[in-house]
């Protein structure tokens, strides 16, 4: 593949093809990161998916404060997000050393929750595990974004998330089993956690290459590093700043998984020791369907599919508050949920990587993400307190309608920049 190079008119090679041969659609970086990302999940989910039932059944917490525990999942991540991005970007592109720094301080956090008996201690140790994400969610996606050609973003975001949901999907199996051959289960559980989390990050620093060539990059990168003003001043972008005013709208009205999860298990009268379960059917629909729609997102654009998403996410919000119960109406739910996911999570950062320059990847992804995080955190809180004063399903149902609003106004704001794919 060539490609013009503006300061001549000679065709330049693209670094990462060969001659006579067509350049990987999916890299091998992203192959590595999907494992490290596989491996990080399977510890990550193992905790979520015991969590709200060991906080809200073993602790005794009520729905509001279990709100501000899994609003803290988002919000404190959300508040480094944008450190990371920035830092990985300001260090010449160190995006594998701050992402190592994310991946480690998450793995030393799992271990500490066989001490946290308390609200103000799990918060602090939840708090701490956030950070992590938060330092090493933007120089990953960065790392996908500079590996891969444009026009095979949104199949390479499909390839890593639907690895990454792998390990959500054998997370909360892992964790059921603990559960079930041990009679400290929650314990356990924390314990095994944390091994597996050490072992991600020794795939990441074996296997991740420390510098990344952009993909179809016609000279060497920039030199320049971007600071702080730079970073804020992406917002002037009218793509991303659009981008990530509809990311932080939708993620107002997204009720997080475990509150869904919580609901589900109350309405569908489900046992307590199937409650790890649920997730697995999120997991396994979004590992289904993330490639697919991925590859999808390519054609038809990626905005448009977002949107799509969001519509799919309503759906299954009008299934929970319909009448229909049982196990039909939970696995709906949950199919619904998956390809909410699928349609979302991986796209919007192929979105967001068409819409910043390469040398400010990592500090894009995390301005969008953290305008979305920082959203989600607010409606775990709303939330938790509208499930305490006025029932889970009332909540839900206010929050369906304020999603059904957010999603007309963001189809007007996006459609000037989705008339083809992006």
């Amino acid at each position: 593949m060539y490609l013009a190079d503006s300061r001549s008119t000679t065709p330049v090679a693209a670094p990462h093809s060969r001659p006579g041969r067509r350049p990987a659609a999916v890299p091998t970086t992203v192959l590595a990161l999907g494992a490290v990302s596989l491996i990080t999940d399977v510890s990550s989910e193992m905790v979520t998916a015991v969590l709200p039932l060991y906080v809200v059944a073993g602790l005794g917490l009520s729905p509001l404060g279990f709100g501000l525990l899994d609003g803290i999942n988002n919000g404190v991540g959300a508040l480094v997000r944008l450190a990371g991005g920035h830092l990985a970007d300001r260090g010449g592109r160190r995006h594998k050393v701050v992402a190592g720094l994310g991946y480690g301080l998450s793995a030393l956090c799992k271990p500490l929750l066989l001490l946290a008996h308390t609200l103000p201690v799990i918060s602090a140790v939840l708090a701490a595990d956030r950070t992590g994400k938060g330092l090493r969610t933007a120089p990953r996606d960065a790392m996908i974004s500079l590996a891969t050609e444009p026009r095979h973003r949104g199949r390479a975001f499909g390839v890593h998330r639907a690895m990454d949901t792998t390990g959500a999907l054998l997370g909360p199996l892992v964790a059921f089993a603990v559960l079930r051959a041990t009679v400290d289960g929650y314990d356990a559980v924390f314990a095994v956690s944390g091994c597996v989390a050490v072992l991600g990050v020794l795939v990441l620093v074996l296997f991740v290459p420390r510098h990344i060539v952009p993909a179809g990059a016609v000279r060497p990168p920039d030199p320049t590093r971007p600071v702080l003003r730079d970073t804020l001043g992406l917002l002037r972008r009218p793509e991303l700043r659009r981008l990530t005013v509809c990311a932080t709208l939708l993620g107002l009205t997204t009720v997080s998984d475990s509150f869904l999860y919580l609901l589900l298990q109350r309405e569908g009268a489900l046992p307590a020791h199937l409650f790890p379960l649920l997730p697995l059917g999120t997991a396994t629909v979004f590992l289904l369907l993330a490639l697919p729609l991925g590859a999808l997102a390519d054609r038809v654009g990626s905005r448009r599919l977002f949107l799509a998403g969001h519509g799919v996410l309503l759906l299954g919000y009008g299934l929970v508050l319909s009448p229909w119960h049982g196990a039909p109406a939970v696995i709906a739910v949950l199919v619904l949920h998956g390809t909410f996911y699928a349609a979302t999570d991986g796209v919007l950062a192929a979105a967001t990587a068409g819409a910043v320059p390469d040398r400010q990847q990592g500090a894009g992804q995390a301005l969008v993400g953290t305008g979305q995080a920082l959203a989600r955190f607010t409606c775990s809180l709303a939330f938790g307190a509208a499930w305490s004063l006025w029932g889970g399903r009332s909540a839900l149902a206010v929050t369906a309608a304020a999603l059904a609003v957010s999603a007309v106004v963001a189809s007007f704001v996006l459609r000037s920049t989705d008339e083809g794919p992006a």
